[in-house]
């Protein structure tokens, strides 16, 4: 595709293929990552609305990118369609929202693509703990219940978040929207993990879900190690009058210098 992914193209896809399409997700933190992402064939990207948003839209000019809204951000209905329409000038594709159904109906009003969350919503996780959420059957209904409760304000796609298999399968036939699954298995239409986790990068807690394709924590630790080699380097030309060189620095001639003097000697 040559174009932004949109909504229509990825819900068309699913009912095509009547749920059987499948698409890679990551969530990216920089530019850098978004065109690494799109170079690997990943056609859905998530964010954080900071100041790396327009560098990976730009960098990721044909992918659906949702990009989400700080949980507490809006305090009202008005004040999430205001913010949504920032961001979708901004350059997201949809909107990730884990406020209320009352929000999410209002964007949706409005026309903007939203993404809501069930399951592990760590921004609610004190009403479940962290852990897998719908392993009994009234706890499954109350997932299910939250899914219909999304559906129905309008919103465009939904994170699938630690749940059981067969739980987000029954969510991801029932549904029009996208169902964007992390840790539940390959049930739902997309395939969805943390580019921090898939790259290694830090040295925290990974989810049993995640799955670490690299060490970056070991290659930033070499890179650091670089610069201050780099440092050490400069620091002893400078104290060795190895740098600057001639050729590095720019000069006057003689006729010039002696003109500047006087002109100097007027000030």
């Amino acid at each position: 595709m040559t174009r932004r992914t949109t909504v229509y193209d990825l819900q068309s896809e699913k009912a095509r293929t009547e749920g059987r399409a499948r698409w890679l997700q990551l969530h990216v933190d920089n530019a850098e990552e978004a065109a690494a992402a799109v170079e690997a064939g990943i056609s859905i990207l998530s964010c954080e609305p900071d100041h790396h948003l327009e560098g990976i839209r730009a960098s990721a000019p044909t992918a659906f990118v949702s990009v989400g809204m700080p949980h507490g951000a809006v305090a009202s209905p008005e004040e999430a369609v205001r913010l949504g329409f920032q961001m979708l000038k901004r350059g997201a594709d949809a909107v990730y929202c884990s406020h209320s159904p009352l929000f999410i109906e209002a964007m949706a009003r409005e026309g903007i693509p939203v993404t809501g969350h069930v399951g592990l919503v760590p921004n609610r996780a004190t009403w479940t703990n962290f852990r897998a959420v719908g392993r009994t059957p009234e706890e499954a209904l109350k997932v299910l219940r939250a899914v219909r409760d999304l559906e129905n304000a309008g919103a465009a796609c939904i994170e699938v978040e630690v749940v059981p298999v067969r739980l987000a399968e029954h969510i991801r036939r029932g549904t029009p929207m996208i169902t964007m699954g992390m840790g539940c298995g390959s049930a739902c239409d997309t395939q969805y993990l943390f580019s921090s986790d898939v790259l290694g990068t830090h040295k925290g807690h990974y989810p049993r879900h995640s799955k670490r394709y690299d060490d970056f924590v070991a290659l930033m630790a070499e890179v650091q190690v670089q610069r201050v080699r780099a440092f050490q380097a400069f620091a002893a030309d400078v104290a060795s009058a190895a740098y600057p060189e001639p050729r590095h620095q720019v000069d006057m001639d003689d006729a010039a210098y002696d003109r500047f003097l006087s002109l100097a000697q007027s000030l």
